[in-house]
């Protein structure tokens, strides 16, 4: 498995902590030169309902952990919601590197709030980070992509972009998702409708989210303590899974973090690459909307 991204370029956007940073370092694992992305070099600040806390992360620590595996990376700053910044990114990668292989969409701003409470700059931020940033760098991808004759984009998407079950949940009731949600449903049909635009030109674009939820530093103040959450190894193995099959094999899908790997019998290693893990069995209460295969 080590050297199955040999050769090949990958951005992760929001790669100093969380999922971002066990994607980066899985597809190093995997032979990847990984551009790690954040806002800054120093912690960044997290704001949510007006109060800014500083989040542990560094652009640099994830480089040292990739290095440490003997994965190679780079760090590049770029705060996503500034225009100028988030249009030069992946020229910033390819000057780097000379190409760009695969990118993942994984950097997001979360602040719940029921729509009625919802200030409007939670809205537009929401849709900044889920919905525009991801277009505009597919965008940019898409020409650095078509020069070599392949790519491959993943974003990170969520079991909350599903339709809830019902009886609603007190929490469908209470935690002020609905906007979150549905820009990851949104961002769902994105990667589905580009797959096909992009398909002959030999880019495989899908969706990987979490089949429950992964507690990162950004994310755990959202996540009630009873919720079940899952090892963040078992996502970045199916991002991976989605970024060396040829389009025409595997692209369009909306795959889920512990529902892929087991129907597809997908062995699931360390973030180093060394260590085999357990299969999990999609959890009893996860939504039952998640199609096993991510068709």
């Amino acid at each position: 498995m080590n050297g199955i991204l040999s050769g090949k370029t990958a951005l992760v956007t929001g790669s100093s902590r969380g999922i971002g940073r066990a994607v980066a370092q899985r597809l190093a694992a995997a032979g990847a030169t990984v551009a790690v992305t954040a806002r800054s070099h120093q912690p960044s600040m997290s704001v949510r309902a007006g109060q800014a806390t500083a989040l542990p992360g560094t652009i640099a620590e994830t480089i040292e952990l990739i290095e440490a595996a003997g994965g190679t990376a780079f760090g590049l700053a770029a705060d996503l919601e500034d225009a100028e910044q988030r249009a030069g990114l992946i020229d910033r990668v390819v000057e780097h590197t000379g190409r760009l292989d695969i990118l993942v969409n994984n950097a997001g701003y979360a602040d719940y709030s029921t729509v009625g409470a919802m200030p409007m700059d939670t809205f537009e931020r929401t849709v900044e980070h889920y919905l525009r940033t991801p277009f505009v760098l597919t965008q940019r991808a898409i020409p650095e992509m078509e020069r070599q004759g392949a790519g491959w984009i993943v974003n990170i998407g969520s079991v909350t972009g599903l339709a809830p079950v019902r009886p609603y949940r007190e929490y469908n009731k209470t935690s002020g998702d609905v906007v979150y949600a549905s820009l990851k449903a949104a961002l769902h049909r994105f990667t589905q409708g580009v797959a096909a635009e992009l398909m002959d030109s030999n880019i495989a674009v899908n969706a990987v989210g979490p089949s429950s939820a992964v507690r990162t530093p950004g994310a755990a103040s959202l996540i009630p303590e009873t919720f079940p959450t899952e090892p963040v190894e078992y996502l970045a193995e199916t991002v991976l899974a989605m970024c060396h099959r040829p389009a025409a094999e595997r692209t369009g899908l909306v795959a889920f973090s512990l529902h892929y790997p087991w129907s597809q019998q997908l062995p699931v290693h360390s973030l180093d690459g060394t260590t085999v893990l357990p299969p999990l069995e999609p959890p009893a209460a996860a939504n039952p909307n998640i199609l096993p295969a991510g068709l």
